[in-house]
């Protein structure tokens, strides 16, 4: 299950894991007229979802009844304002990509834990950044956006902990700097790359490893 997949990385996961042969519940916002979503060949289900609706969450997780779910994918993100410096701060649209990019995830993967404990592969997987990385950081700015990276790093980090006895294995990943209408056409690498590096770190997630934060390379990066 993919969360924000009618774009960017979420689409790319889609065509990927469909590609390989994989059953997809693609989610997003407005299931209706999702353009190149719906041109992917393959065993997909679009279901709408607003991850920042609870009651959306719920009610999604409550349709799929007893379907496993060997890997969830928290997609779904915002940057949110650019070109602010910390005195100028719009703490109404800060609080808005915190919603999205950190209470969703957490609230997307409490509703579908028991369909990932039911299942063979057992794995949570949140796209975060290496803009969150507190260690990592040596240059300031664009403090929205870092700092919801930086607590959904933080919280995956305990949820791994609270439901690792239920043999769930949970990642934070970094997707790179990847050309997708918030990475900008002048990002490294392709949304193809990105995801054919994330699926090769997903594969190699173990219990004994989670709770753990890396690169779209398959490196461990710092905290």
């Amino acid at each position: 299950m993919i969360t924000g997949s009618n774009r960017g990385i979420g689409l790319e996961f889609v065509r990927q894991y469909a590609a390989s042969g994989w059953k997809v519940i693609a989610t997003c916002r407005t299931p209706i007229g999702v353009g190149e979503l719906a041109t992917i060949a393959g065993d997909i289900e679009v279901h709408g979802l607003d991850v920042s609706d609870p009651y959306q969450i719920n009610h999604l997780a409550k349709d799929l009844g007893d379907t496993p779910l060997d890997v969830l994918i928290n997609s779904a993100g915002i940057f949110g304002p650019k070109g602010y410096t910390t005195a100028d701060i719009d703490y109404q649209e800060w609080m808005k990509v915190i919603d999205i990019n950190v209470f969703s995830p957490l609230k997307v993967s409490l509703a579908f834990a028991d369909h990932v404990a039911r299942s063979e592969h057992k794995k949570i997987i949140t796209i975060s950044s290496m803009m969150g990385s507190i260690g990592a950081n040596t240059g300031g700015g664009d403090t929205i956006y870092r700092s919801s990276k930086s607590a959904v790093n933080s919280v995956m980090r305990g949820f791994a902990a609270e439901v690792k006895g239920r043999h769930i294995a949970v990642r934070v990943l970094h997707p790179g700097w990847v050309r997708t209408d918030m990475g900008g056409a002048s990002a490294d690498l392709s949304a193809e790359e990105s995801v054919r590096g994330m699926r090769a770190v997903i594969d190699s997630l173990e219990l004994s490893s989670s709770g753990t934060f890396y690169n779209y390379n398959g490196t461990e990066l710092p905290w």
